[in-house]
């Protein structure tokens, strides 16, 4: 839709019309908000409020396998996680956009990594370990929800890998930092 629009003299202009939210889509945004931001400091009942029973994180392919199950136990699982390997997690919204059940936020992750970070292959196990750097990075991300009946029912993202790995000394690996990969992936696979 757009609105005609003229000065004094002018030939009428067209710009679009801004459409307000309207209150299902700003709530349906500030959860997905509030969701996001509970991955660096909410417990399981935070998520249960949230989460649907049945969810699912589409993310959680390269996910330690308490990750990898559906609803909130499961999102609460990525998060300890995130956690355990990133201190002063934190996500900024930048920008939001809803569509029927579905509600879109553009992020920016940062934090500072005081743990190994490990990441798991399809069968569970352990794949490649990082070992804590204690670097900080910001790095842009892209969180898709999709919503029923007020509660997030699935989570996939967008986000800049390569540029956390390059933030956080992982990519390109300078040979000391490649030895110590090695090693805390060994670890890792013995747990």
């Amino acid at each position: 839709m757009t609105t005609p629009t003229a000065g004094p003299g002018t030939a009428p202009a067209v710009t679009p019309a801004v459409t307000p939210p309207t209150p299902d889509r700003a709530a349906a945004v500030a959860l997905c908000a509030h969701t996001v931001r509970l991955m660096a400091e909410g417990d399981l009942r935070d998520f249960e409020a949230v989460v649907h029973p049945r969810a699912h994180n589409r993310e959680a392919a390269s996910e330690p396998p308490a990750c990898r199950g559906t609803g909130p136990a499961a999102l609460h699982a990525s998060a300890l996680w995130l956690r355990a390997a990133f201190a002063d997690l934190r996500w900024e919204v930048h920008e939001t956009a809803a569509d029927g059940d579905l509600v879109v936020l553009r992020t920016t992750m940062s934090g500072r990594q005081t743990g190994t970070f490990v990441v798991h292959g399809a069968d569970g196990r352990p794949e490649r370990a990082f070992p804590a750097t204690g670097r900080a990075f910001a790095v842009a991300q892209t969180h898709w929800f999709r919503l029923a009946g007020g509660l997030v029912v699935e989570h996939w993202a967008d986000r800049d890998d390569l540029g956390q790995a390059a933030q956080l000394g992982w990519a390109p690996p300078g040979p000391r930092y490649a030895v110590r990969v090695l090693l805390a992936t060994r670890r890792a696979r013995r747990r």
